[in-house]
C-alpha cells in the first residue's frame, strides 16, 4: 500500500494525509526520524551551552589583566599576565617565592632583620626573559673576580630606598633577610623604565646578557616583557 501511494495513488487531504505521513515516517525511515527529533531536541541545549560559553569568555576577558605589549596597548585583548598559585602576590602585582636549590619544601628565607632604608645590600642574582622563551640574561653563582675570595667586590650592591634599582627588586629585597633566596615574577610595570636597563639596576654584566634583555625590552611587537629574577641577599651594610 505504501508503495502504491508512492507510485501515484491519489493524495489524501487533511487528517488522513497527516496520518499517512506519520506512518511513513515510522515504517520507512524510523531511525532517520528518531535522529531528526534528537537533533531538534539538542538544538536548544547546544544554543544554551554556546551562549553560556560566550558569556563566560567575554566576562573573563573583561576581568583579565594583560601583559604589556606595545603593539596592543590601548586594546582590550592580548596575552594575560601569568599567575602562579604557589607564589605570593603583593598588591603591586609582584609575585615571589622563597626557596633553596629550587626545592619548595626546603624554603630559605634567611636569618636576621630585613634591610632598612638607607642601608646598602649586597646581592647575587640571575635573570630570565620568562615571557619570551625563558632566555637567561644574567647567571647567579658565576665566577667573581678571579682569585678574589670571601668578599663582595664583584657582587651587585645598592642602597635601599635610593631608587637605584627597578621597583620589583626594591620591593623584593625589603622583605628578605641575609642568606635568603627569593624568586620573583616581574610584570613590565615593575621592571625597567622606558624598557631601558641602563636607567636602573640590576644590569646584566655580559654583552650577551645585555643583548638578550635589550631585544625583549625594546621590541615593539607581540613580545611579553615579563621577567623572572632569582635574588640572594648576601649581606646588609649598615649606614655609616
Amino acid at each position: 500500500m505504501m508503495l502504491l501511494a508512492k507510485l501515484g495513488a491519489p493524495s489524501v487531504p487533511g487528517k488522513r494525509r497527516v496520518e499517512e505521513d506519520a506512518i511513513s515516517c515510522r515504517i520507512e525511515t524510523y531511525h532517520g526520524c528518531v535522529m531528526d527529533r534528537r537533533k531538534l531536541l539538542l538544538v536548544p541545549a547546544i544554543s544554551m551551552a554556546i551562549a553560556s560559553f560566550q558569556y563566560t569568555f567575554v566576562k573573563g576577558i573583561a576581568k583579565a589583566e594583560f601583559a604589556d605589549m606595545p603593539a596592543l596597548r590601548g586594546k582590550d585583548y592580548g596575552k594575560t599576565k601569568m599567575r602562579y598559585p604557589d607564589y605570593t602576590e603583593t598588591e603591586s602585582g609582584l609575585q615571589y617565592k622563597d626557596y633553596f636549590h629550587g626545592k619548595i619544601q626546603d624554603l630559605r628565607v634567611g636569618d636576621g632583620p630585613s634591610p632598612k632604608k638607607g642601608e646598602t645590600v649586597v646581592v647575587d642574582w640571575d635573570g630570565y626573559t620568562i615571557g619570551y622563551y625563558g632566555r637567561i640574561f644574567e647567571a647567579r653563582n658565576k665566577t667573581k673576580g678571579g682569585s678574589f675570595e670571601g668578599g663582595d667586590k664583584d657582587f651587585f650592591k645598592f642602597k635601599v630606598g635610593s631608587g637605584q634599582v627597578i621597583p620589583a627588586f626594591e620591593e623584593a629585597i625589603s622583605g628578605m633577610a641575609p642568606g635568603g633566596v627569593r624568586r620573583i615574577i616581574v610584570p613590565p610595570d615593575l621592571g625597567y623604565p622606558d624598557n631601558d636597563y641602563n636607567k636602573l639596576g640590576p644590569k646584566p654584566t655580559t654583552f650577551s646578557g645585555q643583548r638578550a634583555l635589550d631585544f625583549v625590552l625594546r621590541n615593539q611587537g607581540l613580545i611579553d616583557k615579563t621577567l623572572l629574577f632569582d635574588i640572594e641577599l648576601l649581606k646588609i651594610i649598615p649606614n655609616q
